[in-house]
């Protein structure tokens, strides 16, 4: 079994008592084994006889020192010891009686904060008063309780909530009372815990290579010259429409083929030699493409 020296893992706080009044001192102490405690008073180990009717206690590693009613001679020095088999320590504070009061006073108000989640917090005041004040923390009403989640600490004056870790939930109104035999004081603050946002997807950009750039710039090239030449085909091939329109509108104005007239030395000819003719004539029409004049007459003989 491992041994640890002993730690005061939160130490004896002055006090400031009214005369006739209770005056308490305590300490949080740990180590293993489990320490014995001793109190002391201006050096001086106390018993039952030096210090009548005061109570002393330790359970759980919280060690109290308790004298019910004051007087003048019970001011001092007090100090807690605990010692086991590997080491001691020591914690010391001041009691200071005294006839005259004061009602509690916030020197140091609570302040009201904006953390993100599972950040650590501590919410301080500073509070006098005589007797010294008895001082409690609140959440929406509701006294918080020192844990290991949310632990109550105290440095003379100065008394400390601290958050170990803060969530969403642990949103709202925080105040402490402060309290003695002459008043009460109170202070408020607001505390705010945001939730983690969502991160925001990061915008992507297209790098387009030199390479790239030169082949998107030769497809353009290519698609100019293809529709270009399309165009000079389609030209073309207009011009050839009007021309071939032209020839057929010539050859369709060549004037027929008229027989001669007979006369009284020629033969007639006869009703199949002329259909012959007018055949022959009709396949005979000229070329689209060339411009031929219409056959001359034969000669009567």
């Amino acid at each position: 079994m491992s041994t640890q020296a002993p730690t005061f893992t939160q130490p004896l706080q002055s006090v400031v008592a009214l005369e006739g009044s209770a005056a308490t001192f305590e300490a949080q102490v740990s180590g293993s084994p489990v320490p014995e405690v001793s109190w002391f008073r201006d050096g001086q180990v106390l018993s039952a006889a030096a210090l009548p009717g005061a109570q002393i206690s330790f359970s759980n590693g919280r060690a109290v020192l308790m004298i019910p009613a004051v007087t003048a001679a019970h001011s001092g020095r007090f100090s807690v010891r605990a010692t086991n088999g590997a080491g001691q320590a020591t914690s010391t504070a001041e009691l200071l009686v005294t006839v005259e009061t004061a009602p509690p006073n916030f020197i140091q108000r609570l302040q009201s904060l904006t953390v993100r989640q599972r950040s650590q917090v501590r919410l301080d005041v500073r509070v006098t008063g005589i007797p010294t004040p008895v001082v409690k923390f609140y959440r929406e009403g509701a006294e918080i309780q020192s844990s290991a989640d949310f632990q109550i600490v105290q440095e003379g004056d100065l008394y400390s909530l601290l958050i170990a870790e803060a969530f969403p939930e642990d949103s709202g109104t925080y105040s402490v009372n402060a309290s003695n035999s002459s008043g009460r004081a109170t202070s408020t603050a607001e505390l705010l815990v945001q939730g983690e946002e969502a991160v925001p997807a990061k915008k992507t950009k297209t790098v387009i290579s030199s390479s790239s750039q030169r082949s998107s710039s030769q497809s353009r090239q290519t698609r100019v010259e293809t529709r270009s030449m399309e165009a000079h085909f389609e030209s073309s091939s207009m011009q050839m429409h009007v021309e071939g329109g032209g020839v057929s509108h010539l050859a369709h104005k060549t004037p027929p083929r008229v027989p001669p007239k007979p006369t009284s030395t020629s033969k007639s000819p006869t009703p199949s030699s002329l259909a012959a003719r007018v055949a022959g004539g009709r396949h005979q029409s000229p070329s689209p493409v060339r411009h031929v004049k219409a056959p001359t007459p034969a000669p009567v003989r």
